[in-house]
Parts: C-alpha cells; structure tokens; sequence
C-alpha cells in the first residue's frame, strides 16, 4: 500500500508540473509572438495567469530524482516567468535597465521565490543554469527582456521539448542578421559569446560553436568583431 501511495504522489506531482507548465505556455503563446517580440500591455491585462504559475514556482523546487531536462527545463521557464513579472512590475518602461531598487538592477534583486527560497535572476543563470548543466544552448534560453536579446521563445520549457526547442532557438539567433552578421571572411556577433565564450568554447573555438548552427559556413580564420548591444525593451 505505501509503495501505491508513492506511485500516486509522483504521479500527482508529473501532472501538477505538466498543468502549471502549460498555463505559462498559454500566455507565452497569447502574448508573445513567433519572432520573440513581447505585448506587455496585453501581458498586464493578463497577470494573474503569469501569477497563478509563479504560485506554483513559489512552492516546487526540482530534485534530483528529476532528469537533467526536466530540471533545466523548470529553471528556464522560472528565469522567464520572474523576468516578464518584473518588467510587468515596472511597466511601462524603455529598457530592463531602467529597473533599479537600492542601487541594485534587476538581475540583482532577491525576489524570484522558488521552493520556498529567494533568488536572483544572475543566480538562477549563473550558479543554477551554467553551473549545473553546461550547456551553452542556455544561454538562448534565458531571456534579458531586450533587443539583442536572443528572441523570447513563445513557449514553455519541457522535459520533452528543450533539447529541440534550444537547438532552434540557437540556429534561429546565429541567423537572425539583426543580432549576428555572419559571412565566410568577417563575422560580426553578439557580445553573449564575447561575455560567456567560456561557455561556448569548451569544444573548439567560438567559430567551431557558430559552425554547428549557421547556414553560413564560416572559415577558421574569419575576422571576428561583436556588436553594440541593445538594451531596449523586447516590447511592441
């Protein structure tokens, strides 16, 4: 009997992530268009959907009987849900960076709460996502609510959809030539592999990473160069 009862609280536990995951889903999908660019006014009107899946954030912490997707997964969609919550928070505003409280940005402010802890959004990137999975393909995932920002996926993580929807989400960024200008002999980029290249070039070098995903096949010794970074708001 104790062992059924076990069954039936893990199952019970599947069906409440896969339920949650799904409301945040849905205003992904209603506010968020297929090119990444947020309707935050919309989104407003609309908070108490994004509210309802950070109530459920606020009271499940992953462990380490989930799968390494299935926790990468549920972290993403926490780094995106508290990062659209803390513009909604501050809306309307220009850029991410506008935000401030006691001298600190936004990636700085304690206030994502999960499992009964309180985080900040760099922690969650840095000493949950980067630390614990090793995978570059994070770093698409996540989103910094700005123009140069890889684009906001209009869908939630899943255990069974990250490892395809980060791969798109890479090939899509890599391509897109408002964010990296990519030619055999010259390749302008973003500043993300600039800031993190440790994070890309655990296998080969910055060319080799960008060589997996562009549709540009680009020579070991192009010139390499990054772009301005733009911090404006990834709003309508």
């Amino acid at each position: 009997m104790k062992k059924i009862g076990l069954v039936l609280i893990a199952i019970l536990l599947v069906s409440q992530v896969k339920a949650q995951t799904a409301v945040f889903n849905d205003v992904l999908q209603k506010h968020v268009t297929k090119d990444g660019i947020v309707d935050y006014k919309s989104f407003k009107n609309d908070e108490a959907k994004l509210d309802s899946f950070i109530s459920y954030l606020e009271k499940t912490s992953p462990d380490n009987s989930w799968s390494e997707n299935k926790q990468k997964a549920f972290w993403i969609n926490a780094y995106n849900a508290y990062t659209i919550k803390i513009i909604l928070e501050n809306y309307p505003l220009k850029s991410i960076l506008d935000i401030k409280q006691d001298d600190k940005t936004a990636w700085k402010i304690p206030f994502a709460k999960i499992g009964g802890k309180t985080y900040t959004l760099d922690f969650i990137e840095h000493e949950i996502l980067r630390k614990n999975f090793s995978d570059p393909k994070i770093h698409v995932g996540v989103n910094c609510a700005s123009g140069s920002c890889p684009k906001l996926g209009n869908l939630a993580f899943t255990e069974e959809n990250i490892e395809a929807e980060l791969t798109r989400l890479m090939k899509d960024f890599i391509n897109d030539a408002s964010r990296n200008k990519i030619s055999e002999k010259k390749i302008q980029i973003s500043e993300i592999f600039n800031w993190f290249k440790e994070d890309f070039t655990k296998n080969g070098s910055i060319i080799d990473f960008l060589n997996n995903y562009s549709e540009t096949e680009i020579s070991p010794k192009a010139k390499i160069s990054y772009l301005k970074y733009n911090w404006t708001l990834n709003g309508k």
